[in-house]
């Protein structure tokens, strides 16, 4: 029965086919660094009063300056409230110059923004101040749900109806509930809306991954999972653009539903996972994806390989069941699910402050996108050199070690905050990324989806986890930074019961995962890697 590392090996581990088949899944992962960019158009305490047109009836020739003294109650530093009003009555306008306004009230009709940094934001068309400001993090909360739901349920379905078809519905998910965002008359709307795309970003972001590493051969797995999640933060970097020069969060919402268009053109030709084929036993399916594979590659496939490949049986053993029956697989699985949870819930925090670091918000969320981007360079090669357990300590060490240091910069300090942040941003993007690696080399074909997604949905437990924890920084501010940063420093110390799985083969069944499974030996002389059993 042919090995499919060795049916690679013949194909080409990374030829033409793969290339464009990662270039399709690379643009769909540029777009999701757009898809949070209604949460970057975030004022969270604009500057206004509340609206107090109801004197103007009294006399429309008020000034402005004369409406808010009479209207508006000041706070102790002798501002306007922006909170309260004065409460309406119905005198006439000289009674209330002579006797004044006494009782106060929220405010009723509104609010009046002035000198916000956009022209339209979640915040101001939601009014989602005083009383209402929580309510954001409810939303942001929400959108992760989605996310969340997206890997759960597209996870597992990609086990029984192949990785293709969890592509492609999710796709269509996301253009449809990004472009309806834009016209969201009111918060409700948004949040059943934003659940929805979340849905849809949430199943493409997993399946995509798993495509690519199935297809790719065990020298340059780490190009695949690494530039699928480096496009996604060169899209960071032109979103930090696109807000800049279109500050309307609902024009920039329909824009990006555009190139979301482009994927639905392209996305019914991509091609199915054949290691998927051939543990459901469609052999045939399978035989002709990978001569296709060798035709666009320029390789010749044995024909004694192709009789091999046909000789495969139906493997049908998946499910997250199958994972806890192995207590090493269980232990792999609880030690990933962890690190992916506390370092999305610190990458969220981080996110979702870029506002209160001191700095441009558009230079913040560019640094951001940047940042990344050596990140996953860097990782591609290190990868490989280091391998994959020490850097997966390493990371989420160093990143855990970063973020706790904020607490020891003075208030004011916005470059050196920002500076902290950009570093502990950089390694948890790169513990991600080995993360991201680690799921697919140490789960079989059978359950690599399913725990793939489950994985998924441990991190964006920590998203939905990330705005509820900001939220504890009206007790304390530093209590959202002491609690990620302890989570991700004790995920890392639990790096030590991993295995290291650089260069070897994929496994196919939970007995190659449970350790019988090929080394590849690379040879100068030899064009393709040696397979030798441990």
């Amino acid at each position: 029965m042919a090995d499919f590392g060795e049916i690679l090996r013949n194909i080409g581990e990374f030829g033409l086919f793969q290339r464009v088949t990662l270039a399709a899944l690379c643009f769909i992962n540029f777009i999701q660094g757009f898809l949070l960019a209604s949460f970057l158009f975030i004022e969270k305490n604009p500057d206004r009063h509340c609206n107090t047109d109801w004197i103007l009836g009294l006399d429309p020739n008020l000034t402005t300056d004369e409406q808010l003294n009479l209207t508006l109650p000041r706070e102790a530093d002798g501002t306007f409230s922006r909170c309260q009003m004065f409460v309406p009555v119905d005198w006439d306008i000289d009674a209330i110059r002579e006797f004044g306004l006494n009782k106060t009230t929220s405010c009723q009709n509104g609010w009046v923004y002035k000198s916000t940094l956009y022209t339209a934001t979640i915040v101001t068309d939601f009014d989602l101040v005083c009383e209402k400001a929580n309510l954001l993090e409810i939303i942001q909360a929400i959108s992760m749900v989605g996310i969340l739901l997206g890997s759960l349920l597209f996870g597992p379905l990609a086990e029984s109806f192949g990785r293709k078809w969890a592509i492609q519905v999710p796709a269509v998910i996301t253009f449809i509930f990004v472009l309806a965002s834009g016209f969201s008359p009111d918060m409700y709307s948004f949040m059943v809306i934003s659940l929805f795309a979340g849905v849809g970003t949430g199943g493409n972001r997993v399946t995509s991954i798993v495509l690519t590493t199935e297809w790719i051969g065990a020298s340059k797995r780490s190009w695949g999972v690494c530039l699928t999640l480096l496009f996604t933060s060169v899209g960071q970097c032109a979103l930090a653009g696109l807000v800049y020069y279109i500050r309307d969060w609902r024009l920039v919402q329909i824009i990006i539903a555009a190139p979301l268009g482009v994927v639905l053109l392209y996305i019914w030709f991509i091609p199915e996972s054949a290691r998927w084929l051939l543990s459901r036993g469609r052999t045939e399916e399978a035989k002709r994806l990978i001569m296709k594979a060798a035709a666009i590659n320029k390789h010749t496939i044995p024909d004694s390989l192709l009789e091999n490949i046909s000789m495969k049986e139906a493997v049908n053993d998946g499910g997250i069941k199958y994972i806890f029956r192995s207590r090493l697989l269980s232990r792999y699985f609880v030690t990933i699910l962890l690190a992916r949870f506390s370092l999305n819930a610190s990458l969220l925090g981080l996110h979702l402050n870029m506002a209160n670091l001191g700095l441009n918000v558009f230079l913040t969320q560019f640094i951001f996108g940047a940042i990344e981007i050596p990140v996953y360079i860097l990782c591609i090669w290190l990868l490989e050199v280091f391998g994959r357990k020490p850097l997966f300590m390493l990371t989420l060490a160093t990143a855990g070690l970063s973020s706790i240091l904020i607490l020891a910069v003075p208030q004011g300090c916005g470059i050196a905050v920002t500076f902290l942040a950009a570093v502990s941003r950089f390694f948890l993007m790169w513990a991600g990324s080995v993360c991201n690696v680690l799921v697919q080399e140490l789960f079989p074909t059978t359950v690599r989806q399913t725990a793939t997604g489950l994985s998924s949905i441990s991190a964006r437990l920590g998203g939905i986890v990330a705005p509820l924890l900001n939220i504890t920084a009206t007790y304390h501010w530093i209590i959202p930074i002491v609690v990620s940063s302890s989570l991700t420093f004790i995920s890392g110390g639990l790096g030590f019961m991993l295995p290291e799985t650089r260069r070897r083969e994929l496994p196919d069944s939970i007995d190659e995962a449970e350790g019988n499974r090929n080394v590849i030996q690379t040879n100068r002389n030899c064009p393709y890697s040696v397979s030798t059993k441990l």
